[in-house]
């Protein structure tokens, strides 16, 4: 990748990665969705739109042992990605819209997914090239959380994080197979609405509908000191590698 990289620490530092200086960052979102998928061991991961790598490596920080695929559309973060993961992660080079045969041949234990969020035929698009793709949705929504469905083997689980706005959206194209499904919202403070959600599915499952209680982010009303105000769940999560239960 041309251009300056910096190399940030996730995780209190146990996940170093290398990200353009200028382009789309990972930030506190990858983290979560990692924290969110109950792996375990000997298990295979794929993550859809891997980016530098983020979520997936910080997966396979938490659970050890994991077999981890990551599929990035940017050559240039595709590369990153390779270079952070190393012999961890390998990367597929490949758009969602015509994965390799030999991907489409293989499923796994566990798919997750952190789509662009945004609608673009409602919003403006970012001057940055890179972080556009990451954020400006070209293929559909719908086509993330079909590709997902089917590259997760039977009684494996699909975790999405995406904008509680689209919540419905993302409910309706799962394919009739997914079932227990399970969201977790997430807000920022106390009162607030939810800006985030969190969605886990299983292939085949057939236990009822949750709606958790919404995830509280920070502490207090209002943003107030310097420094951050996460509580003690959400710091444990981002700092120390902690699964986030739910």
């Amino acid at each position: 990748m041309t251009g300056a990289l910096t190399r940030d620490a996730f995780l209190g530092g146990r996940v170093r990665l290398y990200q353009p200086r200028v382009g789309y960052r990972a930030g506190v979102d990858p983290v979560l969705l990692a924290a969110s998928v109950p792996a375990v061991a000997g298990q295979t991961v794929l993550d859809l739109g891997c980016g530098v790598g983020a979520a997936i490596l910080c997966l396979g920080a938490r659970v050890p042992g994991l077999t981890l695929t990551g599929v990035e559309v940017q050559p240039d973060y595709a590369e990153l990605a390779r270079r952070n993961g190393g012999d961890l992660l390998e990367v597929i080079t490949a758009d969602l819209k015509d994965l390799p045969l030999d991907l489409r041949q293989r499923q796994f234990d566990h798919v997750i997914a952190n789509p662009p969020y945004f609608d673009r035929s409602a919003g403006r698009a970012a001057r940055d090239g890179g972080r556009e793709t990451a954020l400006g949705e070209t293929a559909p929504l719908k086509l993330w959380v079909k590709t997902a469905a089917k590259r997760t083997r039977p009684k494996g689980y699909v975790h999405v994080i995406h904008r509680a706005e689209r919540l419905p959206e993302l409910l309706t194209a799962l394919p009739s197979y997914m079932g227990s499904f399970e969201v977790l919202p997430l807000t920022p403070r106390v009162g607030r609405l939810a800006e985030l959600v969190i969605i886990r599915a299983r292939k085949n499952g057939r236990a009822a509908f949750r709606l958790h209680p919404p995830l509280i982010m920070h502490e207090g009303a209002h943003h107030g000191a310097d420094g951050d105000s996460y509580v003690p769940a959400i710091r444990a999560v981002l700092r120390e590698g902690a699964a986030l239960q739910f």
